[in-house]
C-alpha cells in the first residue's frame, strides 16, 4: 500500500490556515524556529519534573482505500501522572465531565517575542498541533480522556503563559478525522499523479545524439545520485550541461531515488535554459510539472510590494482562498509557466508569488534563485525546516557564484548609525525602546573608540545578550504602533537585528568577527562567514545528492574546500566538445594592470590592442576590465584612436531595459566592427549567450583579481593560518574565475569562431596558467607588433 507522509505542523498549517497576509506583523514561524527557542524548550523539559516525558515521537497511519496517510511528528512533552490500574479507569464513563483533571496531558512550547500578556487565548494552529497528539497518544494508549497544555514562553524574559483544556477520545477523533479528510483529496493527487509521471519517466530517451563529453556527464550524475553523494563538474561551454544533468535527475526521480529536483541558479538567464530543458523533455513524452519562482518584487501585481490587506486587495483573505486556487491549478494539467500562475492569481484574488510557494509543494521540479534552498532569512521552510523530506535532488547550476553568495547570506551585520537614528525617531513616544537602543549604542560606542580602520573581535555575546532584549522592546512597539514612518524605521532594524542574533547562534570556527570604521564615517560590527561549507551543508542534507557544476569550476580543490565538508565527493572534467582551431587564445605580455604600472600611456596601448583586434576582422568585440575607473581611461584612449570602429560602454546601476538596449547593439548589421566596452565580473561577462557572429572576440584585461580590502585580507589570513596560500583564496581564484567567465562568452557553439585576447605579463606566470581550463593548451603569447599577423593567420 502506498503511503503519503506529512508531519502534524504541516498538515495543520496547510489544512487550517485562514485570513490575510499581514506583514505588519513580526510573523510567528520564524521566531519559533530561533536557535534560542530551542535553548528554552530544552530548560522548560528539564525543568518539569519526573512525570514530564520530552520529544515523544508518534505517528498514526491513516487507511483512505487503495492508500494511507500517515501523519507524524514529536510532541514537546506527554505529562503522565500515576497511573491508576486498568479496572478503575474502565469504570470512568467516556463523557466525564471537562472538568475532571486528566491522568494525561499533551504539551506544546511555543517562543515568542511578544509580550505573553497580550495572548489572550492558544494560536489555532498552535492548539491543533497539541490536539493531534493528544488524539494519537489516546487512541494508541486507549485512554478515555486526555489533556491539552499550550505553553507560551518570552524568548527574552523567559516568563511562561499556559492554556489547558481537556477533550475526550471521541471529541478528538471526531475532530482529528474531518481534519484528515480534507487532506485526503491532495494525497491522492499526489499518489494518481506520481504514478502518471513515472510512467512518462520509464521510456523517455535522451533527447539529442550525445555530444563529446555528454553522455559522460549524464552518466556520472546519475551514479552520483545512486550513491547519494556530491558531484563536482567541471563543463566547458558547449558541452549542454544543463540537459546533461536535468535528463539523469529526472530518470533517478522516476525509479524512485529521489523525490523532488531543485534546480538552484544564481541568474535569470541560465533559470530559462533550464526551463527549456524540461520543456524538450515534455516533447518527448514527459509528464512533469515544473514551477520556476520568480521573485516577490517581479510578480507583485501592486506598485509597492506592501503585504497587507489595507494595501493590497490580493493579501485580504489569501488564506481563505489559496488551497482551491493551488489545488485548481495543479489539477488542470497545464503547464505552471509564469502567466499562469498570474492568471489563476488574480482569478482567485490571491497573492501570486505566495501561491506559487504553495504551488512548488505539489510538482516535482522547482527552478528558483539560490537563497530560497540556502538563505537562512528567506529558504523555502516548506521544505528545509524541521520534519522536511531528506530526498531531494539538487542541480546547482553556475556553482562558482555560491562561494561569494554563501558567504553573503551566513554574514550579518549591524551599523551603530541606525541605533542611534531610530533611538531619536522614537523616544519621544517610546522611551522604554530608545532606552534599549541606547543601550546597544553605547556598546557600539566603546568599540568603536578602539577601531581606527578595523579590528578582529574575539566575541560579541555581551552585544547579542542586549539586542535579545531590544528584539523584546521592538516586538512590543509594532504590535502597538499606529505611526507607519516609524513602524517601517523599526521594522527595517528589526530584521537586521533579528538575523544578527541568529547568524551570532550558527557561528563556528568558519567565521570571524570584526568591526570596521567606514570610509563614509559608520561604524560596523559584522559576523564574517569565511568558509560557508558548513553551512551549506546543513540544507544540502536535505538532499539525496546534489550535483555543482560551472564552465569555471577552477581550480576543483579551492571550489570543493568552500562548498563542501566532504572529504569524498565525486568530481569529473567534462571534455569539450568545440574544435581547437575555433579558438585564437593569445596573451599581450608587452602591457601590466598592476597599479603601479598604471598610467597614461599603459592605458594607450591597451587601447591599441582592443583597436586592434577590433581590427583584424569585422564583428562584434567585448572589452572585459577590472573595474569601471580604468574602463573609463581605457575608453577615452580608445575612442581617439578608434577610427572606424564603433563602441559603446557600460554603465554602472544599469536598470533591466538598459541592459537589454546594450544587448540588442549586439544584434545589429554593421558596416564597422563593434565593440562594447565592459566590467569584468559584471552584468555582461557571464550568462549572455551571443551565439555565432554576434560576438567574435573578447579581449579581457587584467587578472581580475579583487581590490584589496578588508574583507578580503580577512579571508587572505584566515586561510594563511589554516595552513593554505591564502593570497590565491582571496584574491587569485576568483579573479581567475572572472577572466575565465569573460573569456566563456565567445565559443558558444560548435559554428562559433572567435579570438581571445589576454592583456597582462602575470598571465604567463605558472600559478596563472595553473588556473588555466585544460582546452587552452596551446595558447600563444604575443606583443601588439606581433598581433595583426597572429590574426590574418586565423581569420583566414
Amino acid at each position: 500500500m502506498k503511503i503519503v507522509r506529512i508531519s502534524v505542523r504541516n498538515l495543520v498549517e496547510f489544512i487550517l490556515r485562514e485570513g490575510d497576509i499581514d506583514n505588519r506583523s513580526t510573523g510567528g514561524p520564524d521566531k519559533e524556529a530561533m536557535l534560542m527557542g530551542g535553548r528554552l524548550h530544552r530548560k522548560i523539559q528539564r525543568s518539569m519534573g519526573p512525570e514530564y516525558h520530552a520529544e515523544v515521537s508518534m505517528k498514526m497511519l491513516i487507511p483512505c482505500g487503495e492508500f494511507a496517510i500517515q501523519v507524524e511528528g514529536r510532541a514537546d512533552g506527554i505529562i503522565i501522572k500515576e497511573k491508576r490500574k486498568r479496572s478503575d479507569r474502565s469504570k470512568q464513563s467516556p463523557s466525564a465531565p471537562a472538568d475532571q483533571d486528566p491522568n494525561v496531558t499533551v504539551d506544546e512550547i511555543k517562543g515568542v517575542l511578544r509580550e505573553l500578556s497580550r495572548i489572550e487565548r492558544p494560536v489555532n494552529v498552535h492548539l491543533a498541533q497539541a490536539k493531534c497528539y493528544a488524539y494519537i497518544y489516546a487512541q494508541q494508549h486507549d485512554l478515555d480522556r486526555v489533556g491539552v497544555q499550550m505553553t507560551y514562553c518570552n524568548l527574552d524574559t523567559e516568563e511562561i503563559k499556559r492554556f489547558s483544556e481537556a477533550y475526550t477520545r471521541q471529541e478528538l477523533k471526531t475532530w482529528f478525522e474531518d481534519l484528515v479528510s480534507r487532506y485526503e483529496k491532495w494525497a491522492r493527487f499526489q499518489i494518481e499523479w506520481e504514478q502518471e509521471r513515472n510512467r512518462s519517466i520509464h521510456g523517455l530517451e535522451f533527447p539529442f545524439p550525445y555530444r563529446a563529453g555528454q553522455r559522460d556527464v549524464a552518466a556520472a550524475v546519475y551514479r552520483t545520485i545512486l550513491r547519494k553523494k556530491k558531484l563536482f563538474i567541471q563543463a566547458p561551454t558547449g558541452v549542454g550541461k544543463t540537459i546533461s544533468t536535468v535528463f539523469p535527475a529526472v530518470k533517478a526521480v522516476g525509479e524512485g531515488l529521489g523525490e523532488k529536483i531543485f534546480y538552484l541558479t544564481a541568474k535569470t538567464i541560465t533559470r530559462t535554459v533550464a526551463e527549456q530543458a524540461f520543456h524538450t523533455l515534455r516533447e518527448k513524452g514527459l509528464r512533469m510539472k515544473v514551477i520556476t519562482l520568480t521573485a516577490k518584487e517581479k510578480i507583485c501585481f501592486c506598485e509597492e510590494t506592501v503585504c497587507n490587506p489595507e494595501a493590497c486587495p490580493y493579501a485580504k483573505g489569501h488564506f481563505d482562498r489559496v488551497n482551491d486556487a493551488v489545488f485548481d491549478l495543479i489539477t488542470s494539467g497545464n503547464e505552471i509557466t509564469r502567466k499562469a500562475v498570474e492568471e489563476q492569481a488574480r482569478t482567485y484574488r490571491v497573492c501570486p508569488f505566495e501561491m506559487a510557494l504553495d504551488i512548488s509543494v505539489w510538482v516535482d521540479a522547482v527552478i528558483c534563485d539560490y537563497n530560497y534552498v540556502f538563505d537562512p532569512n528567506a529558504h523555502l521552510k516548506r521544505f528545509f525546516s524541521e520534519g522536511g523530506s531528506r530526498d531531494y535532488i539538487f542541480l546547482i547550476d553556475e556553482a562558482h557564484n555560491l562561494v561569494e553568495r554563501g558567504r553573503e547570506m551566513y554574514s550579518a551585520e549591524l551599523y551603530k548609525e541606525d541605533f542611534l537614528e531610530l533611538k531619536r525617531a522614537v523616544r519621544t513616544d517610546a522611551p522604554a525602546l530608545a532606552g534599549k537602543l541606547e543601550a546597544v549604542n553605547k556598546l557600539f560606542l566603546t568599540l568603536k573608540r578602539e577601531c581606527e580602520d578595523y579590528q578582529i573581535l574575539p566575541g560579541v555575546s555581551h552585544i547579542t545578550l542586549k539586542l535579545m532584549n531590544l528584539l523584546t522592546e521592538m516586538e512590543a512597539y509594532l504590535e502597538r504602533t499606529v505611526d507607519e514612518k516609524k513602524r517601517e524605521m523599526v521594522l527595517d532594524l528589526y530584521f537586521q537585528v533579528r538575523s544578527f542574533v541568529n547568524i551570532h547562534d550558527i557561528m563556528d570556527e568558519n567565521y570571524v568577527i570584526y568591526c570596521e570604521l567606514k570610509d563614509d564615517g559608520r561604524f560596523m560590527v559584522r559576523l564574517f562567514c569565511v568558509n560557508p561549507a558548513v553551512n551549506l551543508q546543513s540544507y544540502l542534507e536535505y538532499g539525496v545528492a546534489a550535483v555543482l557544476f560551472s564552465a569555471t569550476l577552477l581550480p576543483l580543490h579551492y571550489y570543493k574546500k568552500l562548498l563542501s565538508v566532504e572529504t569524498d565527493d565525486y568530481a569529473i572534467y567534462a571534455e569539450s566538445s568545440f574544435p581547437r582551431e575555433n579558438r585564437l587564445l593569445l596573451v599581450g605580455t608587452d602591457v601590466s594592470t598592476r597599479y603601479t604600472m598604471r598610467s597614461a600611456s599603459m592605458y594607450s596601448r591597451i587601447a591599441g590592442y582592443i583597436a586592434g583586434a577590433a581590427a583584424g576582422k569585422r564583428g562584434n568585440y567585448m572589452a572585459f576590465f577590472p573595474s569601471y575607473k580604468m574602463m573609463q581611461d581605457v575608453y577615452e584612449c580608445f575612442l581617439s584612436r578608434a577610427g572606424e570602429i564603433d563602441s559603446v560602454i557600460q554603465s554602472p546601476n544599469m536598470s533591466e531595459l538598459e541592459r537589454e538596449e546594450f544587448l540588442s547593439l549586439f544584434e545589429k548589421s554593421r558596416e564597422r566592427s563593434f565593440v562594447g566596452f565592459c566590467v569584468m565580473g559584471g552584468i555582461f561577462s557571464e550568462g549572455i549567450d551571443l551565439t555565432e557572429d554576434r560576438l567574435i572576440g573578447a579581449v579581457i584585461v587584467g587578472t581580475g583579481l579583487p581590490q584589496v580590502c578588508n574583507d578580503r585580507e580577512i579571508v587572505r589570513k584566515y586561510f594563511e593560518e589554516h595552513g593554505m596560500v591564502g593570497f590565491d583564496y582571496a584574491y587569485l581564484y576568483p579573479g581567475m574565475n572572472k577572466v575565465l567567465q569573460s573569456a566563456g562568452r565567445v565559443i558558444r557553439t560548435e559554428r562559433d569562431r572567435g579570438l581571445i585576447l589576454l592583456l597582462d605579463d602575470r598571465f604567463q606566470q605558472r600559478k596563472y596558467r595553473e588556473a588555466f581550463p585544460r582546452e587552452w593548451e596551446g595558447i600563444r603569447i604575443c606583443s601588439a607588433g606581433s598581433l595583426p599577423a597572429y590574426l590574418e593567420e586565423f581569420w583566414k
